[in-house]
């Protein structure tokens, strides 16, 4: 493909490395972008028990608000990983704002839980193309030697704002005069703001292939993950995990996910090129990836709802009490991002994290609604500690080991199957969670618990509604309930430190992805490892 490759210089602008005042302003419109992309994500987190009761949804709602923009993401970012190794990088983020965009003004103005999802996925798609370009962008403009302390600014805005995501979102929950309505409308200014700002800072040189994208390929994808997803989850509430509904869903996916692969092996451009699973580094960091995706994020995100019901805080105490864990996060993604940047080792940082990440979910695992709080606040830095050790580490791992032309499909790849863990860990665990708070609260109240034997249909319980000793009982259950995730979680956190264990380290690359390409295309543009 490289014969067919026109590259297109912007005008005014050089085909050499950016200056770091370039760098720094480009990545000021691209980390307000993240910074909406990441808020979107955060701030319903301690809304969400609001937004179920006023819109009158169940558990299962409750999941699906989270999981439908996650399966949109999930879904879409390896076609926007495609059309970025294709087209106008700075033209298909701005894209994916302008759909960010629609998807919060829908959400904001929902006057139904099935709207509101639908709103979700608009979202999701969007919020595809930032988290796959975000990082395309930036192996684009800085060498992989350097990006380590580009990423530890990266990682700082990610972390102020998975901070600012729950503050935000409980302040507005429960200030009468707005409400969780505005939880959505907030991102809409600074995502107008961010295309503004990539207009006038983002310049890159454009190369564009006459080719067609593989839509058939983009198609089955889609189709196939929707349906795992769907499957993990209904199972255990809709029907039993072993029925001949799980035989339907589960043996669809699998074939609509095998016919993908067959399609995707034929395609001159495929979606998501198979050659590059060739590569050790990318097919471990896939699989690190996405067992991180399960652990972390399948878990965590029933934390606000465990902080609010379980502990009995409110929403805005539910946000604060989210620091450690961010805290946690952010120091350890900035430390490790100045340190490989200084001496060139990145898979100390990688292991690190692996045992760090494990020992969290492991400890996380002992909670209930009696924990002290300090505790609680010990645990969670633990487990952000080490997810900021790994997640942006194993994608700098994969980018400096794969051709600059397969930066795109590369990083989309790692961040689809990351996704796409973290989708299958909020179904599958959200099931759990919802099957396991409906049989203990049938079991330690009996005909008290009314709903409560319908496995997963059982409406997020109205606390200012409950007689005392009822609410006792309902804050243990669902106390007991959040530890089992993490529990379930911690196999999947040690199965991801096995991947990281056998990634080789090899020395990073000292030229940016621009320049890499640039020679790639002049020596005819070498075959993929």
């Amino acid at each position: 493909m490289a014969s067919t490759a026109l590259p297109v210089k912007t005008p005014g602008v050089g085909t050499g490395r950016m200056s770091r005042r370039e760098v720094l302003q480009a990545l000021s419109g691209l980390m307000v972008g993240m910074f909406v992309a990441v808020v979107a994500s955060t701030v319903v987190a301690n809304a969400l028990p609001r937004i179920v009761a006023d819109l009158n949804g169940t558990q299962t709602v409750y999941t699906w608000i989270v999981t439908a923009e996650l399966l949109a993401m999930t879904a879409t970012v390896p076609l926007w990983g495609k059309m970025a190794d294709l087209y106008s990088k700075k033209l298909l983020i701005q894209l994916s704002l302008g759909l960010f965009v629609a998807g919060s003004l829908i959400a904001g103005f929902s006057p139904n839980v099935e709207v509101l999802v639908v709103s979700r996925v608009v979202q999701g798609v969007g919020a595809g193309g930032m988290t796959a370009l975000a990082t395309i962008v930036m192996a684009a403009m800085i060498p992989p030697r350097e990006l380590g302390r580009y990423a530890g600014i990266f990682g700082a805005v990610f972390g102020v704002a998975t901070i600012a995501g729950p503050l935000i979102g409980g302040v507005l929950v429960d200030t009468s005069w707005l409400g969780w309505r505005w939880c959505f409308l907030i991102g809409v200014p600074f995502s107008l703001l961010s295309i503004v700002l990539l207009q006038r800072t983002l310049h890159l040189p454009v190369t564009r292939r006459k080719v067609r994208i593989d839509w058939l390929g983009a198609l089955l994808i889609t189709a196939g993950v929707c349906t795992m997803l769907i499957w993990s989850s209904l199972a255990g509430n809709k029907f039993a995990w072993a029925s001949g509904w799980t035989a339907l869903l589960v043996g669809g996916g699998l074939v609509l996910l095998a016919l993908a692969v067959l399609v995707e092996s034929r395609a001159a451009e495929p979606i998501v090129p198979l050659s590059i699973f060739r590569n050790r580094t990318v097919s471990l960091a896939t699989i690190a990836s996405t067992l991180v995706g399960v652990a972390m994020i399948g878990g965590t995100v029933f934390l606000s709802q465990y902080f609010q019901i379980s502990l009995g805080q409110s929403p805005t105490v539910a946000g604060l009490m989210s620091l450690p864990m961010i805290l946690g996060l952010l120091v350890s993604s900035t430390v490790a991002g100045q340190l490989i940047t200084k001496y060139g080792r990145w898979k100390r940082y990688l292991l690190t994290g692996g045992v760090v990440m494990t020992l969290g979910m492991v400890l996380l695992s002992t909670i209930d609604a009696h924990t002290n709080r300090l505790l609680l606040g010990t645990y969670m830095a633990v487990l952000g500690i080490g997810v900021g050790l790994l997640m942006q580490n194993l994608v700098l791992a994969a980018q400096n080991d794969v051709p600059a032309q397969e930066l795109g499909a590369t990083t989309s790849a790692l961040t689809f199957f990351r996704s796409m863990g973290a989708a299958i860990g909020v179904s599958a665990l959200g099931a759990v969670l919802a099957n396991r708070v409906a049989s203990l609260t049938a079991k330690k109240l009996g005909p008290l618990a009314a709903g409560a034997g319908e496995g997963g249909s059982t409406e997020v319980p109205d606390l200012s509604a409950l007689p005392e000793p009822v609410l006792r009982v309902v804050r243990d259950v669902y106390g007991i309930a959040t530890a089992e995730l993490f529990l379930v979680g911690a196999p999947f956190a040690l199965l991801s430190l096995v991947a990281v264990l056998f990634i080789r380290e090899k020395p990073l690359h000292t030229l940016s992805g621009s320049e890499r390409l640039a020679q790639e295309e002049a020596a005819g543009a070498p075959p993929t490892r």
